[in-house]
């Protein structure tokens, strides 16, 4: 096959173009465009709200009922649930082996049997967790009323859903609209009427009736009755008693209704104004950048005609992040490829040259039609794999290439130099793809969610290097053949050029003979010491990166372009309590915002600042609070300062929040769970809880530890309403009692109307100044069997107590989670874990119910490193049998895999010259590296056992081998540096958590091949040498 192509110029040229044009197609219609990777997570989660209901009546009639109906079901990795007031919510993690789908039915058919929920519960909700791809946020700000600032904000989410290309658009930061019925006491009192009596008169008056039809000669005429109210004005009018004089009592006679919104505070400000937010995200194959630009030219068309009172701004754009890899990616590529093309020209030809860097996006074209095919979409991580590949896809082209160069020195023909290039070097070269392909595979089976995140990178390099295999054997040869070996003529430019690359190519030439062989042969003469000294320098090296010379931290804390602060003050906090501290620590960032100014545009460093009041993320509450503000790239900003330190000087202006639970500050990204989290679980929350302090204490004690909390709140104020004898005298019964009272206090949902894309709410209660009070509590009528009225006081006992905000279970057990963050600068995290592991150990043998477990990042790393673990075996065992099987030997594999731990050493010293910790992402590196690293010496060990099958002594085919080979084996460990060699100093915030896999494989390959020029023929002498001693030892 590699003849005919290379003598069917017309076939192989047709072959490229066809993948490139199929990689083209699949690129413009087939592959999304994100910011991550699309993970799913394996959740299934089932949801019960009772309305009013508190945390622990949740627990021990919602929560423990739905696990107990689910918890013998196969598939199920892990089963937790929370209790919150009013809502109960079960978390069941689905097992890698089954599918999310069939387990999600099977939940459903255990749900729905469950038969004895309270009865006031609502219907269960299941289904499986699907995760929301945000693109980008808008702001819609300005000095207006929040109905009208809402109003705003739904007309302009209204506006981006009809453009095409925008699917997904929700509004964030605003209170949902409720139609708030108030009745007061004594008008319940005058006209002898109840809230439930009130609920049932409206739901029978507000709604749409259809009659039928009449079937008339004309045709049928329908009949229908239209009733339902939308507004204030249409309910104030629906009558609630009739006289016996005929008049009437509508619902605006006793009650105040407000056409507002829900009591729950919400305040959202962007830069200081108030402020909406909108959040569209990507869907299906949506391209986030596309998506992105779109709703940023809305926002421009949109400003021009737009009031001074309202501002519409974008927010966390997360397509820049996509914009800045593809930049990254392009700009590594250019100079990537322009340094390669150098490299080759100045050792081969510049037609060589040329030729084997147009492999390079023929191979990624490749790439682009297989992705589809794996759901890999254009992603941050994916365009990672792209750069890492990119000196690593010409090694096989280099080795072919030069091998054909060779031929044609040699003066023969066109044709029979590149099938005979081709051909010699064809099985070595496979193998060696084979082998790097080995050893990438392992990290799309790294469990835990970041092993999810970095599955991508094997999907994009093996589809790259397996059609580098097809470019290099069928492509390559046919556009070598036309190029002929000749003397320059110096009297152009072009011979001039030629002119130096063959006086440079000869004194490289010049360089092996005079030096690299004399200096080889010396080694071979005395291989046992020089093969001594070899271990001995391992050892040494080894020796001191286990003293601690080098730290290993599980992810680096790499600085994000948005800071925020987390404010969590005790349960029951006022809103405006919370919202007096959330304004304090807007303006220490508005200080920081006047205090660093770009110097080259004269601008803030920090953009936009967004503060809200009543939530942060997913939480909620009026003790809640969260301010957040956005920095200006690293590489767009001149000012030297990182968001770490000035997340810092932010900590420090804020100081301490008096009263404050707990207060939290983040400026990073790649953070799925903090660098401490430890699980405790037991059965009770007194013993959990006095553990938690202790280990909160503990954790205190540590310079470098910092923002600790726990997930267990010290809980709201509860009163217990126990009925007295007096109230089963008169009939009434506990669940009359406490309904009649969560009706006043809590509201009585009458209906939901549904006004545009907005469902809202009818809720009937008091108004809020007879619900302020314990004293307003024990006076509050309570309507009996008869009819008769008394007092909530005349019939129960109030008892205080504490009721906790919210109860987390897992795996049957109550659990508080403890947690803080870590200065990984300085701190030995395997250190601190086991001290705190036999911390526990001792306080928890005092409380034999607790116990506790390692999450978060520790958790994460032993998943992590038991991956790795069997990914190294199997690298190892594959390698072996990739070369075992050219070499039809069990013991020549040895010969080349004795590189590897030399590669592991360059790797690390890689890290210390360039001043970086290793990392998760270096083992991945060092793991793939040990494919690439093989590839030099197995094409060196394949050349000497063809000369010895040729006749040749040995110490003189190991010798010519050597020198033979010199020049492809630097040029392909070079071409691997120089195409990483951009990727290792970007500084962009989106890549540096990616360089450190960058510097393990360019590092490694650099030392690995130092040595393997040595070390790889000492070995084959010493491998002979045993096989003699063998073979005299079993003759005799």
């Amino acid at each position: 096959m590699i003849a005919w192509f290379a003598r069917n110029s017309v076939a192989a040229n047709l072959l490229m173009l066809t993948i490139v044009l199929i990689g083209l197609g699949s690129l413009k219609l087939n592959i999304p465009l994100e910011v991550f990777p699309s993970i799913e997570p394996r959740i299934i989660q089932a949801s019960v709200a009772v309305p009013g209901a508190l945390p622990k009546d949740i627990e021990s009639s919602v929560s423990t009922k739905l696990e107990q109906a689910v918890d013998d079901l196969e598939g199920i990795a892990a089963l937790s649930s929370r209790s919150t007031e009013g809502v109960a919510q079960v978390n069941i993690e689905v097992d890698e082996r089954y599918d999310p789908q069939t387990l999600l039915a099977e939940v459903k058919n255990r749900i729905d049997s469950v038969n004895n929920l309270p009865a006031d519960a609502e219907r269960p909700i299941v289904s499986l967790v699907k995760r929301q791809r945000e693109v980008i946020g808008l702001a819609v700000y300005g000095d207006l009323a929040e109905r009208e600032l809402r109003q705003e904000a739904i007309s302009i989410r209204d506006d981006l859903l009809a453009i095409t290309g925008v699917s997904q658009v929700e509004l964030d930061g605003v209170r949902d609209y409720e139609v708030s019925i108030y009745v007061r006491e004594q008008v319940i009192e005058r006209y002898g009427i109840t809230l439930e009596e009130i609920a049932s008169r409206i739901r029978e008056a507000s709604l749409d009736l259809s009659a039928g039809a009449i079937k008339t000669v004309g045709g049928d005429i329908l009949l229908r009755s239209s009733g339902q109210a939308y507004g204030a004005d249409e309910f104030s009018r629906i009558v609630i008693r009739t006289s016996n004089t005929g008049g009437v009592i509508r619902l605006g006679d006793v009650a105040d209704i407000v056409d507002g919104f829900v009591e729950d505070v919400s305040i959202t400000r962007f830069n200081v104004k108030p402020a909406a937010l909108i959040e569209i995200y990507r869907v299906g194959d949506e391209s986030a950048i596309d998506v992105a630009d779109k709703v940023k030219d809305y926002i421009a068309t949109r400003s021009e005609d737009q009031n001074q009172l309202l501002q519409l701004t974008a927010w966390r754009d997360r397509s820049n992040i996509v914009k800045k890899r593809l930049k990254t990616l392009s700009d590594s590529a250019i100079q990537g490829g322009i340094l390669v093309m150098l490299l080759l020209t100045l050792f081969l030809r510049p037609a060589i040259a040329f030729w084997v860097c147009i492999g390079i996006p023929v191979t990624f074209m490749g790439a682009f039609f297989v992705m589809p095919f794996f759901g890999v979409s254009i992603n941050i991580i994916s365009l990672f794999g792209f750069i890492l590949i990119l000196g690593i896809v010409v090694d096989d082209a280099i080795v072919t290439g030069e091998n054909i160069y060779s031929h044609l020195r040699k003066s023969e023909s066109g044709i029979e130099a590149v099938i005979n290039g081709t051909q010699e070097v064809a099985v070595p070269v496979t193998f060696g793809i084979l082998t790097t392909i080995a050893a990438f595979m392992p990290i799309a089976f790294i469990e835990g969610v970041r092993g999810q995140l970095f599955a991508a990178i094997p999907v994009v390099v093996i589809p790259i290097l397996l059609f580098s295999l097809i470019e290099s054997k069928l492509i390559l040869p046919a556009h070598l053949k036309n190029i002929r070996i000749h003397r320059s003529q110096s009297d152009t430019l072009m011979g001039k050029l030629l002119a130096l690359q063959e006086r440079f190519a000869i004194g490289f030439e010049r360089f092996i003979l005079r030096f690299y062989q004399p200096m080889l042969s010396v080694a071979l003469r005395y291989r046992y010491a020089c093969l001594t000294f070899a271990i001995c320098l391992l050892f040494i090296l080894s020796s001191a990166l286990s003293s601690g010379l080098m730290r290993f931290i599980f992810f680096p804390k790499v600085q994000s372009e948005v800071a925020r602060a987390s404010l969590t003050m005790p349960t029951g906090t006022p809103a405006p309590v919370t919202d007096q501290h959330v304004v304090f620590m807007l303006e220490q960032a508005q200080v920081l915002q006047d205090k660093y100014i770009d110097p080259v545009s004269d601008e803030s460093i920090i953009e936009n600042i967004m503060a809200t009041t009543g939530s942060a993320g997913s939480s909620s509450g009026s003790n809640i609070g969260r301010v957040m503000f956005e920095i200006t790239a690293p590489e767009d900003r001149s000012l030297a300062i990182s968001s770490r330190e000035l997340v810092n000087e932010w900590r420090r202006l804020v100081g301490t929040i008096p009263g404050a639970d707990g207060l939290t500050y983040r400026a990073e990204i790649g953070r799925v769970s903090d660098p401490i989290d430890i699980e405790l679980r037991g059965d009770d929350f007194d013993e959990l809880s006095a553990i938690a302090d202790k280990l909160k204490e503990k954790l205190a004690s540590y310079p470098s530890v910092f923002d600790v909390s726990d997930t267990f709140s010290d809980g709201k104020q509860a009163l217990d309403i126990n009925l007295r004898k007096e109230a089963h005298v008169l009939g009434l019964t506990r669940q009359q009692v406490v309904s009649q009272v969560r009706n006043i206090f809590f509201g009585l949902e009458v209906q939901r109307i549904q006004r545009g894309q907005d469902d809202i709410k009818v809720v009937l209660r008091y108004p809020i100044d007879e619900r302020q009070s314990v004293a307003k509590l024990r006076d509050v009528l309570i309507t009996t069997p008869t009819g008769e009225r008394v007092r909530l006081g005349a019939i129960a006992d109030l008892s205080p107590s504490i009721s906790p905000l919210s109860i987390l279970r897992k795996d049957g057990k109550r659990t508080i989670n403890v947690q803080a963050d870590v200065d990984k600068q300085n701190t030995n995290m395997l250190i601190l874990n086991q001290e705190l592991r036999d911390f526990l150990d001792l306080e928890l043998a005092a409380y034999p119910g607790i116990t506790y477990l390692l999450e978060g990042e520790a958790k994460e790393q032993s998943q992590s490193f038991g991956s790795l673990k069997y990914g190294l075996l199997f690298v190892g065992f594959v390698v072996y049998c990739l070369l075992a099987i050219p070499f039809k030997s069990y013991f020549q594999p040895f010969i080349v895999m004795s590189v590897i731990p030399f590669g592991a050493i360059g790797a690390i010293g890689g890290h210390f010259i360039m001043g970086m910790d290793l990392t998760l992402i270096s083992l991945l590196g060092m793991l793939a590296l040990i494919g690439v690293v093989v590839n030099d010496s197995l094409v060196l060990v394949d050349f000497v056992n063809k000369k010895r099958a040729e006749g040749m002594a040995i110490h003189h085919t190991v010798r010519i081998a050597a020198a033979s080979r010199f020049r492809p084996v630097i040029l392909t460990s070079l071409t691997t540096f120089i195409g990483l060699m951009p990727l290792l100093f970007e500084k962009s915030t989106q890549a540096q958590f990616l360089i450190p896999m960058a510097v393990s494989l360019g590092f490694g390959i650099l030392f690995a091949t130092l040595i393997t020029l040595i070390l790889v023929p000492i070995n084959y002498l010493v491998v002979e040498d045993i096989k003699r001693l063998f073979l005299k030892t079993h003759s005799h």
